[in-house]
């Protein structure tokens, strides 16, 4: 076993490599601005409850007709919480020498690693919703964007905060198609905008984002839309860095873990959307 000492030569650098890191992990994590957040506060047990009201409905009562009493029921949804960490060592060589900057290069990795570990999470639960639009040998098209909000209506989803993610070879042949002229005629100012900057932006008033955290087999890739309201994560502790010195390895490890719990808040809330890619099978 290495020699520890208390000795350390990033320790006073800590600060700014969290900065770094907690700043990277807000601006790569694409999921965890689309879905509810919780904050767990510690000592509270390793799970939250999320309550489901069912929903009622109203009646028309004539004057003087006393109202019929209707039961407020819940059902609920939980969310456990666990660990996630990467762990990198700097040497003091590195320090000394690099002419890049350490301090964000160590924070950016750390940032990143753990943002792209709570999309993966977060992304991974699209396919548990039951109700799916498009196939494995479908392509996608600006019309199965409807059809999946047709769902979500139906279902009694309403308001904003839509949100739809897929996978960038997916999200291509959606770009591809809205700015096919003969297949969208009409397409307008949309088809404009994703010629003129490769954005799609809102389809039937919904957001489009592509991740390349969705996994992605032979070009068939399972994306989502979905409702705010229909995955939750669950943040008990933020992104946290710790260093150890090793004297005997000349070097410095740095430790960056969080603690959170995602899951399914509302089934009916979200749509999985599977689709094949052409610009893979091409």
């Amino acid at each position: 076993m290495a020699n520890e000492s208390t000795t350390t030569v990033l320790s006073e650098l800590l600060p700014s490599i969290v900065a770094e890191a907690m700043f990277q992990a807000q601006e790569q994590s694409i999921m965890r601005g689309l879905v509810k957040n919780y904050t767990m506060g510690a000592n509270n047990g390793k799970t939250i409850t999320v309550p489901k009201w069912d929903t009622v409905a109203a009646a028309a009562v004539a004057e003087g007709t006393d109202l019929t009493n209707t039961a407020l029921n819940t059902t609920s949804a939980t969310l456990t919480v666990s660990e996630v960490g990467v762990m990198a060592t700097v040497t003091d060589l590195a320090v000394r020498t690099s002419a890049s900057n350490v301090v964000a290069d160590a924070g950016r990795l750390m940032g990143e690693a753990i943002a792209k570990k709570i999309d993966q999470d977060l992304l991974g639960l699209f396919n548990g919703f039951s109700t799916v639009v498009g196939s494995p040998t479908t392509t996608i098209s600006a019309a199965k964007i409807f059809e999946a909000v047709a769902k979500l209506r139906n279902n009694g989803v309403s308001g904003a905060d839509l949100y739809c993610v897929l996978h960038p070879h997916v999200a291509y042949d959606l770009k591809a198609n809205m700015t096919n002229t003969f297949a969208n005629p009409n397409a307008g100012d949309l088809q404009n905008e994703a010629m003129r900057t490769g954005y799609v932006g809102q389809i039937a008033g919904v957001n489009i984002f592509e991740s390349a955290n969705i996994t992605d087999t032979n070009g068939d890739s399972l994306g989502g839309l979905f409702h705010r309201d229909a995955l939750g994560l669950a943040m008990m502790q933020d992104i946290n860095i710790e260093t150890q010195r090793d004297a005997s390895l000349r070097a410095t490890e740095l430790v960056a873990t969080a603690v959170y719990g995602v899951g399914e808040l509302f089934d009916t809330y979200g749509i999985e959307m599977s689709f094949d890619s052409t610009l893979v099978n091409a």
